[in-house]
């Protein structure tokens, strides 16, 4: 009998995770779902004059409209991924998507793995100081700190550099948040390829000035994995070609680099913010909250199995569940994120979108607290009752459906709000790997704007209403439940 309560459990936990990942991959397609003809371009969407997002939520700057202007001239699909830049590295590596552009250097390392286009631009990279600073010369760094961006040329310099001039590193995922730290203080100096700076100092964004020479002049360059989607790479090159000889490669830079150059000023208020960004920040808390509800849905129906397991008389059942949440609580979040959407996906070959691999990762992630909660409340139930429904003849599964589990939702209900209010808060790693949730809106809207106080001030009041009014339907229901209304 116990052998067959517990094929019965497998097999029951092995349908129900094959229909949750059947319901997401409906939900969430995965990039193979998508035409052949689709390419999907990685590019960073906090790099101006690069990459970046405007006003109007559209992606611009020189990459965009350089591999934008040269697809039209081939007549090729394709669709832009923002992330941050390390990340875009990372999914180009693992092939999650079919190329790169954002503002690449072409480096002997990188070549390694991956294969360029010709170069459509070339720039070096340059330190940057406070105009009030006293540095003046790299001598002048000892024993200083210096902003750098992960991943870019830039960290290469500097950690070439560091040893050699005595300076500290101080790392960030994106250049807003890297000049930030250089304005107010916390660090003495950055470094950056030197067309992204001047463009940020000579609109005004930042208050910056240079120091030394431009450095390690490089080439940039298209991307794509070793060995894969050589069309696409010679596309592009013809592509390049047309534009440069017809004069429209020469219309865009000017647009962003000439003397005549603007960038489009935004108010500074806190009120002129919110409402200038508004429709951006919402669609970014739509994202949220969607992610959230089906990461919490498919959570509760994995910790429900996992939390019946981990009471149950089978000493297999409850060692698989016991492993499954130790592992769980004890792997940290952006871990697991990095971990399904880099790690698992290479492994098996299967490319996710953000979406699909965020929702996947809180999922899995999340089950195994909800099995804890689970688990709680069926402890916390009067063990007699359990007994009293044996001793008049119900069995396990009985005593379980009809009298411990309706009174250990009562109990539950609370916790799996709060749960649920965790789930919300953690979509915001989800950041990391190029989903555009409120938080990553937070940082596309900084980085165009460079005034990071009041976009943070507003995407946390947004955050705190958003749990305030689930803390309140937890009170109701909690109330409702328990005064048997």
């Amino acid at each position: 009998m116990k052998t067959n309560k517990v094929k019965k459990w497998f097999l029951a936990t092995i349908l129900i995770v094959t229909a949750v990942m059947g319901g997401l991959s409906f939900v969430m397609p995965t990039v193979q779902a998508q035409e052949d003809e689709t390419y999907v371009i990685a590019t960073d969407a906090t790099f101006a004059p690069f990459s970046f997002v405007d006003v109007d939520g559209e992606l611009s700057g020189i990459d965009i409209d350089v591999f934008k202007a040269a697809m039209e001239v081939e007549g090729l699909n394709y669709e832009f991924m923002p992330m941050s830049f390390s990340a875009a590295l990372q999914a180009l590596e693992t092939k999650q998507v079919d190329g790169m552009i954002a503002g690449m250097a072409i480096t002997p390392a990188r070549q390694e793995t991956f294969d360029f286009s010709e170069p459509y631009y070339i720039s070096g990279n340059s330190f940057a100081v406070r105009p009030d600073s006293d540095v003046e010369t790299y001598e002048d760094l000892q024993g200083r700190k210096v902003a750098v961006k992960t991943g870019t040329t830039g960290f290469a310099i500097a950690e070439d550099m560091a040893d050699e001039y005595g300076f500290d590193i101080t790392i960030f995922e994106d250049s807003a948040n890297m000049y930030e730290d250089v304005m107010v203080g916390n660090a003495d100096a950055t470094i950056e390829i030197f067309a992204v700076m001047a463009h940020s100092i000579n609109t005004g964004q930042v208050d910056l000035k240079f120091i030394g020479e431009e450095l390690s002049p490089s080439e940039m360059g298209f991307a794509v994995h070793k060995d894969l989607n050589g069309e696409l790479l010679d596309a592009f090159n013809r592509g390049l070609q047309t534009i440069q000889g017809n004069g429209t490669y020469d219309e865009i830079i000017e647009s962003y680099l000439g003397e005549e150059a603007q960038q489009e000023q935004e108010s500074s208020g806190f009120l002129a913010q919110l409402q200038e960004n508004a429709p951006a920040l919402m669609r970014g808390l739509w994202t949220t909250i969607v992610v959230s509800v089906l990461s919490i849905v498919f959570a509760t129906v994995i910790g429900v199995i996992l939390g019946l397991m981990r009471v149950s008389h089978s000493k297999l059942l409850k060692g698989l569940a016991i492993f499954y949440i130790d592992i769980m609580r004890g792997m940290p979040m952006i871990v697991f994120v990095f971990f399904v959407y880099f790690g698992v996906a290479q492994w098996l070959s299967i490319n996710f979108t953000p979406g699909t691999a965020g929702v996947l990762a809180l999922s899995i992630n999340t089950a195994a607290y909800v099995a804890e909660i689970v688990r709680g409340g069926i402890q916390a139930v009067d063990r007699g009752q359990s007994e009293a429904s044996r001793s008049l003849g119900l069995d396990y599964s009985q005593t379980m459906r009809r009298i411990v589990l309706p009174q250990a939702i009562r109990i539950m209900t609370p916790s799996f709000i709060n749960q649920f209010i965790m789930t919300l808060k953690n979509t915001s790693i989800l950041s990391v790997i190029g989903l555009v949730e409120l938080t990553q809106t937070g940082r596309i809207i900084i980085s165009r704007t460079y005034q990071s106080g009041n976009m943070w001030l507003i995407v946390g009041i947004i955050y705190i209403i958003i749990i305030t009014i689930l803390t309140y339907i937890s009170h109701y229901v909690d109330r409702r439940l328990n005064s048997g209304q």
